[in-house]
């Protein structure tokens, strides 16, 4: 009975709340709202990232103000047949016939309506013709106005009007990431632009091979080959930043790298060779390493920064301002170094007789030096170009101690360029090794200057190929 009445009492509260809620919700509840939250789509289209206004990345403009800048380069080197004199002792005298040109293509930017363009030296080294077509298909014969090997970089010159020239950027300021665009002629693929971005700086690759070379490249990802050479590497405001050089490839095509001649490079050897029609390289006068965690284990170095010196040269700027063996530069000019490309670079900028500040850390404590930087003959004077190496069509560097060793000579000057002149004609090549003119040792340029003064008539020139052998060359004068 009791059990009864406790379910009853039960079934009675139950249903008066059932009740209860459906006369709230009938007609008490307030309207409900319902908010819809988007759902984002992880799914994308690939497209160029947006600029910091938001607006799509947008390189045309740049291109339109640079595109009329950038030249074809067409050379021909001509060389006479090679006749085999056992052949000829058989079967007598056979006619020569005329020279077979040799055809190269690269690209130039016009950095002057006055006519300069500038290009690589591998371009054009040893051409006997150079013809600039511009991009509206005018083409006119160049004149070389020289080149440097150690930076890979030659001035030419054409006589036109209406030209379209780039103006120099800063390459300096060119940050990792930052967009760059490559405009030349791959394989003879007139007027062709890529994009890409920076992927390192002061980049040395160790293909230039002179003794004072300067490798101190950008290195991008934009599509460079054959043919682009000399062509014009750009920042999205279309000003000048590089000149591409080289790729990085195992196959002789593009495979995702690409390296420039800085602007900051190239504005001084083309002011240089403007000015004075010879390059003014100023050397600090230090064999240097770059140091690694090796070497500062090595030397118990605290940091891992800075250019090791590792010798100086005798009676060099370096040594002169009392800079040792032993000590490591952090910065020159306080612009930080912490590779010998990087070094190298920011020496590059200056002329012999300018004065730097170099820093540097000795004994963990830092010291600043005061240096007076020389030329290549250990002097503070600027080279001017003489008529006399305008006669010739040649331009000198020293030989290392190396080389002369390795060559078996005492003495001699190495040719680093040849253009149009009396060495062109009689047949010397870059790389050959001047040791004597008119039986007289010749250790630098000014002995050359010299001898020619005093010289009437025949000049006999002695000296060793690249493979070491003897040869002689005379022309008159």
């Amino acid at each position: 009975m009791k059990m009864r009445r406790l379910f009853g009492l039960f079934a009675v509260t139950a249903l008066g709340a059932m009740g209860a809620v459906f006369v709230y919700a009938r007609f008490f509840q307030p309207e409900t709202t319902i908010v819809e939250v988007p759902v984002e789509n992880k799914i994308r289209y690939v497209n160029l990232p947006g600029s910091a206004e938001g607006a799509s990345m947008d390189f045309t403009q740049a291109v339109d103000q640079s595109i009329d800048a950038v030249v074809h380069v067409k050379t021909k080197v001509f060389r006479e047949y090679a006749i085999n004199p056992l052949y000829e002792f058989f079967f007598g005298e056979q006619p020569k016939g005329e020279p077979t040109p040799i055809l190269g293509f690269g690209s130039g930017v016009i950095i002057s309506n006055k006519g300069y363009i500038v290009t690589n030296n591998h371009v054009i080294e040893g051409s006997d013709e150079i013809v600039v077509v511009l991009n509206d298909k005018r083409e006119f014969n160049a004149e070389l106005i020289g080149a440097d090997p150690t930076t890979d970089i030659a001035l030419l010159k054409v006589e036109a009007d209406g030209l379209v020239n780039l103006k120099f950027g800063n390459s300096d300021a060119l940050r990792l990431g930052e967009w760059v665009l490559a405009i030349g002629n791959p394989y003879n693929l007139t007027s062709t632009v890529t994009a890409g971005i920076v992927s390192a700086k002061a980049r040395n690759i160790n293909i230039l091979r002179t003794e004072f070379s300067i490798e101190s490249f950008i290195q991008t990802d934009a599509a460079v080959n054959p043919g682009n050479s000399g062509g014009a590497l750009i920042n999205t405001r279309g000003e000048l930043v590089g000149i591409n050089t080289a790729i990085a490839s195992r196959t002789g095509a593009f495979s995702g790298y690409s390296f420039a001649v800085p602007v900051s490079i190239v504005e001084k050897i083309v002011n240089d060779l403007i000015e004075y029609g010879a390059v003014q390289r100023a050397i600090l006068g230090v064999i240097i390493e770059d140091v690694t965690a090796e070497l500062a284990e090595e030397k118990n170095f605290k940091e891992i920064e800075g250019v090791y010196v590792n010798d100086v040269r005798p009676e060099g700027a370096a040594k002169n301002a009392g800079i040792k063996v032993g000590d490591v530069i952090i910065s020159i000019n306080d612009v930080r170094v912490n590779s010998g490309a990087e070094l190298q670079e920011q020496i590059s900028k200056h002329r012999p007789n300018d004065n730097v500040k170099v820093m540097i850390r000795r004994n963990g404590k830092l010291k600043q030096f005061d240096v007076v930087l020389r030329n290549l003959e250990g002097s503070t004077e600027i080279v001017k170009r003489n008529d006399v190496f305008e006669v010739l069509g040649a331009s000198f560097e020293p030989v290392s101690d190396r080389d002369k060793r390795s060559l078996g000579i005492p003495n001699g000057l190495k040719v680093t360029s040849v253009k149009p002149g009396k060495f062109m004609k009689v047949g010397i090549k870059e790389g050959f090794v001047l040791t004597s003119v008119n039986k007289k040792p010749v250790n630098n340029v000014k002995d050359i200057v010299d001898i020619l003064k005093e010289t009437e008539g025949g000049v006999i020139i002695e000296g060793v190929d690249r493979n070491g052998s003897r040869s002689y060359y005379a022309f008159g004068m």
